[in-house]
């Protein structure tokens, strides 16, 4: 069943009616009898090759363009290529692409803090809490932001402590959201930095630093080698602006604007993965320019399910959720950063959702 919510602002989820203990049961059994969960070896091999491949030629184009403002040119396909390769790490560390777990968790390192800068530890740590639980309040750290409010309590929390200016851009912080994204990759690698030399738990400590700090060093090295400061300063800006609204154009439609879960209350996984979130319709283009991250639901139904299959297995789920009564929703893209952006900006001026959520009409049908 595709559904195109009209509405910006997001319901609390209820207590869940009463189904089937077995829903999901079902479900995976039927996806993985339909082969949707095999390897897919040639695919990834291809990418995990084309990878480093193409970020070296884009060294030696960079190399040998010099210093000259053309170079803005190279920083944004730099900033395109660095994505696609974070998100090929991301298959990686969901174990899409190998059956080993040390397998994945290797490449996983070597594309994410070696290639990309991004520390693997530190994400899969924050990744980890945001699948268990998305969109429910207290346990997801993709709606706790120092920024923007995405839940009324912390509008209210934030509203107390701002006024005049600041209040007046935070009851418009909707249409912040998207530039505050140019500042997002220098916020995920000085997050990464942070991680790695903390004293929290981290596997493989030695090597997540030595990768991350080589990738850094080496590349702001390379960068004022090569550039004239303000050239390089430009480039920096402009590549880690771009990497930055592309990697939160590729995430923030799948969750943002869908039902929030209070603290307190608990949903089977079948329901919990798929009313929070949202799925984006387009052709396979846009399934390599999203990562696949646009087939939100099947993903979190099956995260290990490699990403050339989520298109197939659409179908199948959507047919089953529309068979269990459970609203499986889908919107175009630019529809879904309407729907995004009037959300954060009703949670600013501190309106109170007038819709009943999902859950609750499914019990008031019964």
């Amino acid at each position: 069943m595709d559904t195109t919510p009209a509405r910006a602002h997001p319901p609390h989820v209820a207590s869940a009616p009463e189904h089937r203990p077995n829903d999901y049961t079902e479900l995976s059994r039927m996806v993985t009898a339909s082969g949707l969960m095999r390897r897919r070896y040639g695919y990834y091999w291809t990418r995990l090759i084309a990878a480093p491949v193409a970020l070296a030629a884009l060294v030696v184009a960079f190399v040998a363009i010099g210093d000259t403002w053309w170079q803005l040119l190279t920083a944004v396909a730099l900033a395109i290529a660095l994505t696609q390769v974070a998100m090929l790490g991301h298959d990686a560390a969901h174990r899409q692409i190998f059956r080993s777990g040390r397998w994945n968790d290797w490449t996983t390192l070597v594309i994410g803090n070696l290639l990309v800068g991004m520390s693997y530890g530190w994400w899969q740590h924050k990744h980890t809490r945001h699948h268990a639980n998305p969109n429910k309040i207290g346990s997801d750290p993709d709606i706790d932001l120092p920024v923007i409010s995405f839940t009324p309590d912390q509008a209210d929390r934030r509203r107390a402590a701002r006024r005049g200016p600041l209040g007046w851009l935070m009851a418009h912080q909707g249409v912040l959201f998207f530039p505050i994204l140019l500042l997002e990759g220098l916020s995920l690698h000085a997050s990464s930095v942070r991680r790695v030399f903390s004293r929290e738990p981290l596997r493989r400590r030695p090597v997540e630093i030595a990768f991350i700090m080589l990738r850094i060093i080496g590349y702001l090295a390379l960068v004022f080698l090569v550039l004239s400061p303000g050239i390089a300063f430009a480039f920096l800006g402009v590549q880690l602006g771009l990497f930055g609204v592309y990697m939160g154009m590729a995430f923030a439609p799948n969750h943002k604007g869908m039902p929030l879960v209070p603290a307190d209350v608990k949903v089977d996984f079948l329901r919990r993965q798929v009313l929070m979130s949202r799925n984006i319709r387009g052709n396979r283009f846009l399934d390599t320019v999203m990562g696949g991250l646009n087939y939100q639901i099947e993903h979190h139904l099956f995260p290990s399910m490699p990403r050339p299959h989520l298109r197939a297995a659409s179908g199948m789920i959507s047919a089953y959720c529309g068979q269990q009564g459970v609203a499986y929703t889908q919107t175009g893209l630019w529809q879904s950063y309407g729907i995004v952006v009037r959300y954060i900006n009703r949670v600013g001026l501190g309106e109170r959702d007038p819709f009943d959520c999902p859950l609750l009409q499914q019990r008031r049908a019964v």
